[in-house]
């Protein structure tokens, strides 16, 4: 009696409660259910109310609303890299070369607040520890401590610009603690392209420059650089005419001054602001570049650069991880400091440790009598202005 009746008591208080239940279950969703019919019928009767007349077609010259920046309250850092690989017209430009390599490398910081963007160069010669790249045919390049431009060459040996790409991130990342959210790689004729669709950029070259090996003839004073001489100068080391040092640490002072002038120019011809013009100049680039997939959707590319058509030109801001040289200035060390640059980097805080000094900065061959090879990591307690700018020789 116990066990069969007990288990029928069971069972009836199971069939109870199912009942019940399925009671409460039924009340809630008829309640829900008339609910909804409810508010439709008057949303309806208010829709109907409502009186709506499409006059579209007699409103002219209207702002754009602008696309959508899906990132909008939130920090992004890219990585640029400029990429000398010499196959087709690039060699045309550069002269055929066999390999891949990037002596420019650039973490591009856009705040969260879109009132920044902070660009700051590795020097190429910095000795990093460089971890293993693994290549997409499942092999693996051995990494080692040496120059830093090694990583994107080890990626590269494939001719593969983003399994290239991807090595340079692993390195970074790892040397700084800063997430890389994009990347781009962008060849010669890509740069020229970006040059070209701006009309040029104005330069002013504080005196005659000539180099063979570069394929340059600058005369000095103030002028309207097109995209090939504006991707020599960004690549000069050499010259036969002008004060032309080796030092890839004087040529990242030239790429600076070029590229605030790039920006500058991109802003004051509202590029960021007229999305047809926006969109000419992405067309432009996205010919020779190489990103990540989401970067290299129009559409979130065109959203990015249109959050930031408010920033102040002087927020954006070029500098050098802090460094010292080698005392035979073949190499560079990046000091110390330079962890609190990325920290304030990986926080969206303004960069204030940054390179104060660059040997090369007034075209000398960083070989001064009193060398001061610590220069750059001297103490500031706010990011320096932009100093040693050719323009300032034009005025």
């Amino acid at each position: 009696m116990t066990d069969d009746s007990s288990g029928r008591v069971r069972h009836a208080r199971r069939r109870m409660l199912s009942g019940w239940a399925t009671w409460v279950i039924s009340g809630v969703a008829a309640v829900l259910g008339f609910s909804v019919v409810y508010a439709n019928t008057l949303l309806s009767q208010v829709d109907e109310a409502f009186t709506g007349v499409d006059n579209t077609n007699l409103i002219s010259n209207r702002p754009s609303p602008g696309p959508s920046d899906s990132d909008a309250g939130r920090a992004v850092n890219i990585l640029l890299m400029g990429s000398d690989v010499r196959t087709g017209e690039n060699g045309n430009i550069g002269g055929v070369v066999g390999g891949m390599r990037n002596d420019t490398t650039i973490v591009m910081h856009v705040s969260a607040d879109r009132s920044r963007v902070e660009l700051v160069s590795i020097p190429r010669d910095a000795q990093v520890a460089i971890p293993d790249c693994k290549l997409n045919d499942g092999t693996t390049v051995k990494g080692w401590t040496g120059d830093f431009n090694i990583a994107f060459s080890n990626g590269g040996r494939h001719g593969n610009a983003a399994e290239a790409a991807a090595c340079v991130i692993n390195t970074v990342e790892q040397l700084t603690g800063v997430y890389i959210d994009h990347w781009a790689v962008v060849d010669f004729t890509g740069f020229i392209s970006m040059i070209d669709s701006l009309g040029g950029v104005p330069m002013c070259i504080p005196q005659r420059i000539v180099s063979k090996k570069a394929r340059v003839d600058l005369q000095a004073g103030p002028q309207v650089l097109n995209g090939t001489q504006a991707l020599a100068f960004a690549r000069l080391r050499t010259a036969e005419v002008g004060q032309v040092s080796g030092s890839d640490l004087q040529r990242i002072n030239r790429q600076h001054e070029l590229l605030r002038q790039v920006s500058r120019t991109a802003l004051s011809k509202n590029v960021l602001t007229d999305i047809g013009q926006l969109t000419q100049f992405l067309k432009a680039l996205a010919k020779s570049l190489t990103m990540d997939p989401e970067l290299a959707d129009t559409k979130y590319l065109a959203a990015l650069a249109f959050s930031l058509r408010d920033i102040n030109p002087n927020n954006i801001r070029f500098s050098t991880v802090p460094w010292k040289l080698t005392d035979d200035y073949l190499n560079v060390i990046l000091v110390s400091r330079g962890k609190e640059l990325w920290k304030q980097m990986r926080e969206d805080l303004p960069l204030t440790a940054v390179a104060t000094d660059t040997p090369g900065s007034t075209w000398d061959n960083g070989r001064k009598a009193t060398p001061s090879p610590n220069a750059s990591a001297a103490p500031s307690s706010a990011a320096p202005e932009p100093s040693g700018s050719l323009l300032s020789e034009c005025r």
